[in-house]
């Protein structure tokens, strides 16, 4: 299976509007990133993508985002799920539904904010998207690929993150409770939240991810939802060979898990 990185940057992407800072200055690609979100395919084509931020179409033009079976939801802040809409679009290639997953309290508060997408009374000329929700309360399937979900904390807000064979995707986290770490034994590729150099109250910081990545011990690790604060080759210098920062279209190539018959 191929994972690409659609977006590896912070609520407000980078550069962030109106700062004149090194990093949001730097004509480095590597410095310009989208809200993070992520996008998997698989061996015959399948594909799931990893939340519907405000960045949608532009990543999903530009990495190759197409036929998509499943959307896994992290959580609910808006640069994770304002893109829903653009779902729309996929169900028209798709030529039907497609599966959402999340935790049962974020399904009905996404039906809540984006009301119009499920009554179907409310028409919309350019059309609507066409989600069939699921409440993640353990793990499930996607044609034969399960998919565990990891409960996380950001701040005091709960959050998921998600396991698929010998990936796991930690963004948006300030802590991993006890009972997640269970679940994430023998993993080739860890990816994980590192908002910035300092402590923040809902993200871990640079130094926070790599303690928690040497506590996970996955043959490699990639920093995400990175903000201005972090220049792409300095972060790089600093972390040891076996961990990486992110960057928009950053791929890698996993052992595809079996799929259950």
């Amino acid at each position: 299976m191929k994972l690409t990185i659609l977006g590896c940057g912070t609520s407000t992407g980078v550069p962030i509007v109106g700062c004149d800072c090194a990093v949001c200055s730097s004509d480095r690609s590597e410095n310009k990133r989208l809200r993070t979100s992520a996008h998997l395919r698989f061996d015959d084509g399948m594909e799931i993508l990893i939340d519907t931020g405000p960045d949608l179409r532009q990543q999903a033009l530009q990495y190759g985002v197409r036929i998509l079976e499943a959307v896994l939801i992290t959580h609910l802040h808006a640069d994770h799920i304002a893109g829903i809409d653009e779902i729309r679009v996929h169900n028209y290639l798709k030529r039907g539904a497609i599966d959402l997953y999340a935790l049962p309290e974020h399904i009905a508060e996404i039906q809540r904010r984006f009301d119009y997408i499920f009554k179907p009374s409310i028409q919309r000329g350019g059309g609507k998207p066409n989600i069939i929700c699921h409440d993640v309360e353990g793990s499930f399937h996607v044609k034969g690929i399960e998919v565990i979900p990891v409960p996380l904390l950001h701040g005091k807000l709960a959050c998921l993150g998600w396991r698929i064979g010998c990936l796991a995707y930690l963004t948006d986290v300030s802590q991993i409770p006890e009972t997640s770490y269970e679940k994430l034994h023998d993993l080739d590729l860890l990816v994980i939240g590192g908002l910035r150099w300092t402590p923040h109250s809902t993200h871990f910081s640079v130094e926070q991810a790599v303690e928690h990545v040497e506590k996970i011990a996955p043959k490699r690790a990639i920093i995400t939802h990175m903000g201005h604060d972090l220049d792409y080759e300095k972060v790089r210098n600093h972390l040891p060979e076996t961990i990486q920062p992110a960057y928009d279209g950053m791929t890698f190539m996993l052992e595809e898990p079996e799929r259950k018959a």
